[in-house]
C-alpha cells in the first residue's frame, strides 16, 4: 500500500469533500473507489493502522470474484497469489463429506484490503488511517464527523457519509434509528492465524468441523499460514477458558488433527454476529457492509457482500453527493434488501444446520454419497449479482 499519500488530520479538515467514507474493509475502500472514479472528491477513513489483520474465514467465492472482475479488478487476485480453492471438507460427530467449490480463492485480509485501499488511492480517494470518527447530527448544514488522529481532534464535512465501520462499528452509535442490535442468541466470531501446522489441513480446501455450542474452518492462506476462523456460543468459550480450547474441542469431536502453534497465537473476537440495524439509509447517511446487518457467513459470503453492497451503492452515492433528494435514502433501503438480505436467509439456514451437530451430521451422511447434492447450494452462493 502506497503510504505516502495517505493524509494526516489537518489535511483532511482542509476540504469539504463530496463523500466521507468511514470504514476501509472491503465495502467502505471499494465503494470509495468507485465514486473517485465519477470525479468525486473522497475521504476514506478508518481506524486501524494497515496492513491489518482481522478474523475472517479470507475466502473469496465465485460472487466475490465476479464482482471484483466486474468493476476492472479481476487481476487484483492473480497479482497477489491468491490460493485457489477446489473443495470444502464438512465434519460433525464422526461423519464428513468433501464438495466442490469451483472458482473460490483464500487470500488474506492484510493483503486484500490493502490492496484495495491502494486501488482506492490510485483512482483519487484521500486515505486517513488510525483515526476514529464520530456523527456530529448537530452540526448545522452538511453531515460533520469529528475526527481524532493521535490525540488531535477536529471536525471536517461532506454532502454523503457512507459508514462502513463493520461489526459494531461506533461511528452512528448516537443515533437510534441505526442502531443495529444483535439478534437473540447470536454467536460470537474469533479468529487467530497459525504460522505453521499439521500437514493434514492441505491448500485448496476449506475444512470445517461443527460439535456443541460452535463451529470452525481452517484453510491454507497464499503464505502457507493456516487462518483459522470461528463462531462460538460466548457462555461456551467462557466455560471451556477461551476460543482456543474450545476450537480443539471442535478438532477433537470430530478426529482432526490439533495444532499446537494455536497455543501461541494471538486470539481475537468480534461483537455478537448475526445483526440488522433498523435503517439503512437516512438524510444524507447510506449504510453498508457489515455495518448494515450481518448473518453468519458459511464460505466467503460476507465479503462477496460487501463487494457487492459497495458497487451498487457507488452510483447512487454520487449523485446524491451532487443533488440531494430524500428519495435516495429509500432507493437504498430497496436495493439492499434485493441485493443482500435475501441472500442472507439462505446463510441462516445453513448456519442453524450447523449449530445443530446431529440434524448436520445427517446431511453429511447423504452429501458423503451423493456430493452432488450440495451444487444447487454453491452455485446460489456463487452466483454473481
Amino acid at each position: 500500500m502506497n503510504l505516502a499519500a495517505t493524509l494526516d488530520l489537518s489535511q483532511a479538515i482542509a476540504t469539504v469533500w463530496d463523500v466521507i467514507v468511514v470504514g476501509a474493509g472491503p465495502a467502505g475502500s471499494l465503494a470509495a473507489r468507485q465514486i473517485a472514479i465519477n470525479g468525486l472528491k473522497v475521504l476514506l477513513v478508518d481506524k486501524a493502522r494497515f496492513p491489518r489483520w482481522k478474523v475472517c474465514g479470507c475466502c473469496l467465492n465465485g460472487r466475490a470474484l465476479a464482482t471484483l472482475a466486474q468493476v476492472g479488478l479481476g487481476n487484483l487476485i492473480l497479482t497477489l497469489r491468491a490460493a485457489p480453492l477446489q473443495n470444502i471438507v464438512l465434519a460433525a460427530l464422526g461423519k464428513s463429506a468433501r464438495v466442490g467449490l469451483n472458482g473460490s480463492v483464500a487470500l488474506s485480509r492484510e493483503s486484500f484490503d490493502a490492496a484495495l485501499i491502494d486501488s482506492a488511492i490510485k483512482s483519487g480517494v484521500s486515505f486517513l488511517p488510525e483515526t476514529l470518527a464520530h456523527f456530529d447530527r448537530n452540526a448545522p448544514g452538511l453531515p460533520m464527523l469529528r475526527l481524532n488522529q493521535k490525540n488531535q481532534q477536529d471536525s471536517c464535512s461532506g454532502a454523503i457519509i457512507l459508514a462502513a465501520d463493520g461489526l459494531g462499528g461506533r461511528l452512528l452509535a448516537g443515533e437510534p434509528d441505526f442502531f443495529a442490535a444483535p439478534s437473540t442468541g447470536s454467536w460470537m466470531g474469533a479468529g487467530a492465524i497459525a504460522e505453521s501446522g499439521p500437514k493434514y489441513y492441505a491448500p485448496g480446501s476449506i475444512y470445517m468441523a461443527t460439535g456443541a455450542g460452535g463451529y470452525v474452518g481452517l484453510v491454507r492462506l497464499e503464505d502457507g499460514r493456516l487462518d483459522v476462523a470461528a463462531a462460538f456460543d460466548r457462555i461456551r468459550v467462557r466455560d471451556v477458558r477461551g476460543p482456543n480450547h474450545a476450537t480443539a474441542m471442535l478438532l477433537e469431536g470430530v478426529g482432526w488433527p490439533l495444532i499446537p502453534s494455536l497455543a501461541d497465537s494471538v486470539w481475537k473476537g468480534t461483537p455478537p454476529l448475526t445483526r440488522r440495524p433498523r435503517r439503512v439509509a437516512g438524510e444524507r447517511v447510506f449504510v453498508l457492509g457489515d455495518a448494515s446487518g450481518y448473518v453468519e457467513p458459511f464460505t466467503g459470503e460476507g465479503i462477496a457482500w460487501a463487494l457487492a453492497s459497495a458497487v451498487a451503492l457507488a452510483p447512487l452515492a454520487a449523485q446524491a453527493a451532487r443533488t440531494w433528494r430524500p428519495s435516495f435514502a429509500a432507493c437504498w433501503t430497496a436495493t439492499h434488501r434485493r441485493l443482500i438480505r435475501n441472500r442472507q436467509r439462505t446463510c441462516r439456514a445453513v448456519t442453524w444446520g450447523l449449530r445443530h451437530p446431529g440434524l448436520f451430521r445427517g446431511c453429511l451422511a447423504l452429501l458423503s454419497r451423493w456430493p452432488g447434492l450440495a451444487t444447487p447450494l454453491i452455485r446460489h452462493l456463487n452466483a454473481p449479482a
